[in-house]
């Protein structure tokens, strides 16, 4: 290998790995660079009394070029992300297909298995943020102040690492594996600074005070949603087969009920079952694409939140 082209420090040496993997995925170009400055910082701790350039130079053969790396990554992202993608349900091309397809889907179950888990995980991130940050601040002028918000801090960014691995797996938005790794050469009053002066932290902040109302929102409407879809597909059923009496409860919207000492009824008409059914299927389909699709857009926004723009200074 031609050593020399190869950067003669650390920074550079990621800045020429950033460069190269221009276009790639964020969560992507944070991985390589936490690995590749972990990697080469533990090389230099190792080899006292060699400069950044000659550990470059020794590691460039097992390690490689950044162009190199860069390659490397690219390559294996397309393997993991294959290996880890639940297979695809099979092309379908008419509407019909594509609209009834969503069934086939695994990522709108897994869609709806993040809205409804959603409202647990939106009150923890909301408690944990509301209480952290002010406990810390109120404690900023004393001696246990500083630590604290450091701390808190610090819990922040793993807990946007478990977000981005439930993001991952659930709703299919590629998320960072690793944290950012801790800038070197700079004391510790300097790292509180970047602390307060790096977006990502308040954009981590503003996603885990959404997941609060955002939530509540998904929990709400998909329980409503398929509640109320399956009960109109669930009502015509039952009243067919005689398990319940069609057109008896008159209070409310009520589809299925237990009457007093009467057993199941149902507010719908007999005349009218097979319309609440053709409903109660299309609504459900309707609500599985609007899961699914809540579920795409919803990524996009932790992408955008959790993840900083890859760079490195």
């Amino acid at each position: 290998m031609n050593t020399s082209h190869l950067p003669t420090s650390i920074p550079a040496y990621l800045d020429q790995l950033r460069r190269a993997l221009a276009g790639a995925d964020r969560a992507l170009v944070q991985d390589a660079l936490y690995d590749a400055e972990e990697y080469l910082r533990s090389e230099l701790a190792e080899q006292p009394g060699r400069s950044e350039a000659e550990v470059i130079a020794s590691v460039a053969s097992s390690y490689g070029a950044p162009d190199e790396v860069a390659e490397i990554y690219r390559d294996t992202e397309v393997k993991v992300q294959t290996a880890l993608r639940p297979p695809a349900p099979a092309p379908r091309t008419s509407r019909v297909g594509r609209f009834f397809g969503v069934a086939a889907d695994p990522r709108t179950y897994s869609s709806l298995f993040y809205m409804v888990l959603s409202l647990a995980t939106g009150i923890f991130y909301f408690t944990w943020v509301v209480a952290g940050f002010s406990l810390s601040l109120g404690l900023v002028f004393v001696l246990i102040g500083i630590p604290l918000l450091i701390l808190f801090f610090g819990s922040v960014r793993v807990l946007s690492l478990v977000e981005g691995r439930l993001v991952e797996v659930m709703l299919g938005e590629r998320m960072p594996r690793r944290p950012l790794y801790a800038a070197r050469g700079r004391n510790w009053l300097q790292r509180i600074g970047d602390m307060f002066t790096d977006v990502r932290t308040w954009s981590t902040l503003l996603y885990m005070l959404m997941m609060l109302p955002l939530g509540a929102v998904y929990f709400s409407v998909s329980i409503t949603a398929f509640s109320l879809a399956l009960s109109l597909v669930a009502a015509p059923l039952a009243a067919w087969t005689g398990l319940a009496a069609a057109g008896v409860t008159t209070y409310g919207w009520t589809l299925l009920s237990w009457s007093d000492g009467s057993g199941l009824s149902t507010s719908i008409p007999l005349w009218a079952t097979p319309l609440a059914l053709a409903a109660g299927v299309l609504l459900l389909f309707v609500s599985l694409h609007l899961v699914r699709g809540i579920g795409r857009v919803h990524g996009l926004v932790a992408k955008h939140l959790l993840v900083r723009t890859a760079q490195y200074s």
